[in-house]
This record gives structure tokens, C-alpha cells and sequence, in this order.
């Protein structure tokens, strides 16, 4: 457990620009900062970032947070996993207590296999480094690829011994557990007893996640044998989903986001070389066919890929749908095609950095360029080869989701192609109708869905609340003037009488007299902590709930906090060069009109139960009489509560 003295050390060093910074590009726009949502698939940036307030939030899916809530979230970690994450970046030490028996058991599953991933990615370290068998096998093979010791170290390249079960004994003799070693494909059990080390005889390859944690290994085989399979992965787990995964992402993101660009290889040693050799913005998708999913992860850090393809490669026809698929998601590509007999990782070792970069600059291609030379030397003068390239490229275009990009492709296209351009547009125009309409349906659903969610779940604080808000919104709206402006005091004309109120009195008072208890948990939850807090006298900070250990609590504020009716209503009246009272000055006809409003509600929700009750017909006449005397006293109190309304102007 982590004490309250080290999380408040954690929360006032982290700073929310640079902790979200190491996920996402952000971009600033004003105060705040932007970007692309990385919780949902979005092309226009609605993820907002206050440096001042400390806190995030995405006006499309509604998430928000802090810097540890981020964490939390986007690693899917827990609370004191994410503390320690923010702890370890800005070099606080994070004395924990041990944990108890019964604490250990709880540790979830995912938590555990990532346990054992980073115990065997040490082992398989101190295997290479340390045994004869790793010097002479692992570590000769790493020197004959050319790589140095310091490459070796920061990519945790590793050996695992060629002994069977070598591995899995020294891990269970360590107290590692074996459905772990077996959920994360480390182990497998054999059928007739007795196990087998997955990576036996191989050298290791360890596969971060974005955070730096190890999920998962690819093994190259020292064997000549060709049955066996040369390289070999880990198979999908709790902890690895190798379609959300670039190998290289966890060292290159930082190099992706300074230079607004991404170069995409194949493999493992092509990362490793091209590090090496001082171009550090690369990943790889690890020989697999490029998904979606990687495609989003590359579009966190950046819109501009760069394809590196081997000289020689057989392979470039079949991987062009992945250039399709990065265009689909909006992203431009170019293309670079090395020398014959080269691919990134021996080129890479022939070439310092400044003649990679001079290389890649001098050769890069945009992909209507790259198709049309690759495929029209294979048209040879066929006009019917001729017309399924230009369909091909047509394709290729026709899902850009950009129109200006579509149209400048398509130029280009008309241009080394030598057909007319309006006869393309209408061939692009016929496939989008074909190919995407249903995709352009399906997305103005969403948006109306992200509307409609905005207006359900946030109406208290995106406007004022009227006669006709529900009990749940009401409640959003005094939690709102509480965190806000709980410690303001203000004049209230009542008659002739102007009295001085405070905020926090003013509904406090009137829901404990009233014996009124919130509803939504949360809120109560929130309701019930200022009041202990204003009690001892503490100063109440909206960072003392923007930090909440309660991921709930956390988020529910920042709803609130970032729902603005101000921030949302500006532009219209400066637009029209209206003047409008700020949410501060409203608050002595705000204030006392929700307290109002939400007791009103809450009377209207105890008649209506009653009524219920009252039209059991089997119940005694006592008792009708009692809930008939109860509803008449309510109702005299709702007529009380609408004359008050009326004297509040508006």
C-alpha cells in the first residue's frame, strides 16, 4: 500500500502534458492541448488536455481524468500500478509495505503474467550474458549481425538455453506458477507429462508494450534445420495481442513524435540495425500482415509513414493492401524501395545515420508513384493490364478519407497514367458510393450517438438546469457549484432583505435538513467527502478530487469540471457580440434555484411511491389514511417550493 504522503508527491511532480505526451501526439491550441482521442478511433481531435487544470478529457467518448487516471486507462493497470509508473518517471522512490497472502491472491491474472514476462526477459538476459552456452551461441550471433553491446542492452536481447525445460524448471523453482508460464505461451505442457521450454535454443527478442513492459518474445532458432521454424512468437494472451503490437514502438515514439514521422520495416533486426545506426523513429509489424490496429497505434504518434520494402522483396504486391489500410485511416504514406539484395537491416549496417536519412529523403515515393511504376512495367503495353492497374490505383484512392488529398492523388494519377482526369473522379466517386457509404451511415450514427450520449449523461453542466431537469441532473449541478465555488459567498435579495450566503451553507444546509441523500453513488460519494473534508476545517481544492484514488470519482469531476455552459455558449455570443453573465455572477439566482428545483424533484419522486403504494387496494385503512395525509403535506410543500421559484428572476 502506498502512503498518502508519496501519492501526494507523485500527483504534485507529474505533469499531465508530458505523462499523456508519452501516448499521444499532442498538439497545443491555445492554453490547452489536442489530439486524436486515443481511447476511440477519431480523424478530428476532440482530446483536450489542461496543462493549468491538470486533467484530460475527450469530448467524443466522454473519458477524462488525470495523469494517473490516463495511466490507468490507457495501460489498463491498476490504481498503485499507475502511481508507480507516474513515481518511476519522475524518480520518486515508492516505499510500499509487504503484501499479504490474501493481497497476493488478488492479484488479477493479466498482472501476473506480466510478472512472469519481465522475470523471463532477465533470465533470458542473464542467460546470454553469463553462461557459455549464451556467450558462445547468443551472443556470437548478435556480433556476426553486427550489433553492439550497447544494442544489446537496450533492446534486452537475451538466449534461451537449449535444454528441453531448462527454463521452466529454474522459473518454477524460482515459485513462478505454472498456469502463468503456460498462459503466456513461455511453457508448454506436454500431453504425457513434463514440459518444454517454447524458445528452447533460441536467441531472444523481448516485444514492449508502449509503457516499456515486456508482453511478449520472438525467438530466432540457431538450429540449420529447415523444418524448424526460424523465428517464432508468442502466442495470444491476456497480455498479447500481436494486432495491436509494433515491435520498436517503446523506444521509437519519442524519435515518431519530434520528427512527425514513422518508418515502417518488417522485422526485428531491421528495427535494431536502423536504432543502431542513428534512426530511431522505426517500427516494425514483426512479419505479420499490417492490421488496423497497428495502423491506430502509429496514428497516435503521427499522420506520416514512410514504408521501407527490401530490394528483392517477392512480397511487395501482396503488402501493398496494407498501404490501402493506412490510407483508409487517413494517414499519408510514402514509400521507399531499397537497392537490390538489401532490406533495411543490412543496408542500415552498411550507412551511418545522416546516409540513411540522405537515402531515404532522395528516394521516398508517394504510393501513386510507387504502383504505377511497380505495376505498369508488368502492363507492357496490354491495354486490358493497363485498365486493371488503373482500377487497382482508382481502389487505392477511392478510400482516402480526405477529399483534397483524393483530389491532388488524383490528379497525379491522370497525370503519369495519361487518362483524363474527370473520367477518374467519376470511376472514385462511383466506388466511394459503393465502397463507403455505408461506412459515411454508419459514422453519422456515431456521431449522433456521441450527441445524444453528451446531452443524457452531461446536460447538468453543459446548461443551466430547467423546471424539466431530472433528479440526476440537478444533482450534477449542485456537485458542479460545490467543487467550483463551494467557499464563495454571495448577496441574496429576499423581499427587502439582502443577505450574504454561502455557497457550500446554502446546499449543505438545505439537503441535511431536509434528510435528502444523492442518489447517483458517485456524487453522493463526493457530496459526503467535502462535507467531511469542510468539517476539519481542510482547504478544498478541485485537485483533490481531480486526483481522487477513486477512478469513479476522478472521472465524474472531470465531467463536470470540463462541461462548461460557459466554455460551450462563447462563440455564439461573441459571435453576435452579446454580453452575458458569467457562471460566478449567476450564482445568487443559480444556487438557491437548483437547491430549489432539486427538492422539488425529490418531492415528486416520494409522492410518486406513494401514490404506488397507495393504489394497493388490500391495504389496511390506517395506512391508506397515513400515505393520503403524507402526500397532502408533500404537496403543500411543492406549492411552497414553485411560489419560491417564481420570485427567483431568471
Amino acid at each position: 500500500m502506498i502512503d498518502k504522503a508519496t501519492i501526494d508527491r507523485i500527483f504534485a511532480a507529474a505533469n499531465i502534458v508530458e505523462v499523456v505526451g508519452d501516448f499521444v501526439t499532442l498538439k497545443k491550441k491555445g492554453i490547452n492541448y489536442q489530439a486524436c482521442c486515443p481511447f476511440h478511433n477519431e480523424k478530428t481531435p476532440s482530446f483536450v488536455v489542461s496543462p493549468s487544470k491538470g486533467l484530460f478529457k475527450c469530448f467524443g467518448c466522454g473519458k477524462g481524468g488525470n495523469a494517473v487516471t490516463f495511466v490507468m486507462e490507457h495501460e489498463n493497470m491498476t490504481y498503485p500500478e499507475a502511481l508507480k509508473y507516474v513515481a518511476r518517471k519522475y524518480g520518486i522512490e515508492v516505499a510500499e509495505r509487504e503484501q499479504t497472502p490474501e493481497e497476493v491472491r488478488r492479484n488479477d491474472d493479466r498482472e501476473s503474467m506480466m510478472v512472469v514476462s519481465s522475470y523471463a526477459a532477465d533470465y533470458f538476459v542473464r542467460t546470454l550474458h553469463d553462461t557459455p552456452e549464451g556467450q558462445s551461441i547468443g551472443i556470437g550471433y548478435f556480433r556476426e549481425r553486427g550489433f553492439s553491446d550497447a544494442t544489446i542492452r537496450k533492446f534486452g536481447l537475451g538466449y534461451c538455453p537449449d535444454g528441453g525445460d531448462t527454463f521452466t524448471r529454474q522459473a518454477l523453482a524460482d515459485g513462478y506458477k505454472e498456469e502463468f508460464l503456460v498462459g503466456t505461451g513461455l511453457t508448454i505442457k506436454r500431453e504425457t507429462g513434463g514440459y518444454y521450454d517454447r524458445f528452447c535454443g533460441r536467441v531472444m527478442f523481448p516485444i514492449h508494450g508502449i509503457s516499456g513492459r515486456v508482453t511478449a518474445f520472438g525467438g530466432r532458432t540457431m538450429r540449420t534445420d529447415k523444418k524448424v521454424a526460424k523465428y517464432l512468437n508468442s502466442p495470444e494472451s491476456e497480455i498479447y495481442h500481436k494486432s495491436d503490437v509494433l515491435y520498436g514502438i517503446y523506444f521509437a515514439k519519442r524519435a515518431i513524435t519530434q520528427q512527425d514521422c514513422c518508418i515502417l520495416v518488417e522485422g526485428y533486426t531491421d528495427v535494431i540495425s536502423m536504432h543502431q545506426s542513428g534512426i530511431e523513429n522505426v517500427v516494425a509489424s514483426s512479419g505479420t500482415s499490417l492490421t488496423d490496429g497497428q495502423i491506430r497505434l502509429i496514428g497516435r504518434f503521427t499522420r506520416n509513414v514512410t514504408v521501407i520494402y527490401d530490394g528483392d522483396s517477392a512480397g511487395i504486391k501482396a503488402s501493398l493492401r496494407g498501404i490501402d489500410m493506412i490510407l483508409k485511416d487517413g494517414l499519408n504514406v510514402r514509400v521507399v524501395l531499397l537497392p537490390d539484395g538489401d532490406d533495411p537491416d543490412s543496408f542500415a549496417r552498411k550507412h551511418n545515420a545522416t546516409e540513411l536519412r540522405d537515402f531515404i529523403l532522395s528516394h521516398e515515393e508517394d504510393f501513386i508513384s510507387f504502383k504505377t511504376r511497380l505495376l505498369l512495367a508488368e502492363a507492357a503495353g496490354d491495354p486490358l493490364r493497363k485498365a486493371a492497374l488503373i482500377a487497382d490505383i482508382v481502389q487505392s484512392i477511392s478510400v482516402i478519407p480526405d477529399a483534397i488529398t483524393r483530389s491532388v492523388y488524383t490528379r497525379e494519377c491522370s497525370r503519369q497514367m495519361e487518362i483524363d482526369e474527370q473520367i477518374l473522379l467519376r470511376e472514385i466517386a462511383l466506388r466511394r458510393v459503393e465502397h463507403t457509404a455505408g461506412n459515411e451511415a454508419k459514422e453519422f450514427i456515431r456521431n449522433q450517438e456521441i450527441i445524444r450520449r453528451r446531452t443524457e449523461n452531461q446536460p447538468a453542466a453543459i446548461a443551466q438546469v430547467e423546471a424539466g431537469s431530472s433528479i440526476e441532473e440537478l444533482e450534477n449541478e449542485l456537485i458542479k457549484y460545490l467543487l467550483k465555488y463551494g467557499e464563495h459567498d454571495f448577496e441574496y435579495v429576499e423581499g427587502k432583505e439582502v443577505v450574504e450566503l454561502n455557497v457550500a451553507e446554502v446546499i449543505i444546509n438545505d439537503l441535511d435538513q431536509n434528510g435528502i441523500v444523492m442518489k447517483n453513488a458517485v456524487l453522493h460519494k463526493i457530496y459526503e467527502e467535502y462535507k467531511t473534508l469542510r468539517q476539519s476545517g481542510e482547504e478544498i481544492g478541485m485537485n483533490h478530487f481531480i486526483n481522487h484514488p477513486d477512478p469513479e470519482v476522478s472521472n465524474a469531476v472531470v465531467n463536470l469540471l470540463t462541461y462548461d455552459d460557459n466554455y460551450m455558449v462563447s462563440k455564439l455570443w461573441k459571435k453576435f457580440d452579446i454580453v452575458v453573465e458569467s457562471e460566478q455572477e449567476r450564482l445568487p439566482v443559480a444556487v438557491p434555484r437548483a437547491v430549489i428545483l432539486y427538492k422539488s424533484k425529490v418531492i415528486d419522486d416520494i409522492i410518486a411511491g406513494l401514490r404506488a403504494k397507495l393504489a394497493d387496494q388490500s391495504l389496511p385503512e390506517e395506512e391508506q389514511a397515513t400515505l393520503t395525509h403524507q402526500i397532502s403535506v408533500l404537496n403543500q410543500e411543492r406549492t411552497l417550493i414553485s411560489k419560491k421559484l417564481s420570485r427567483l428572476i431568471v
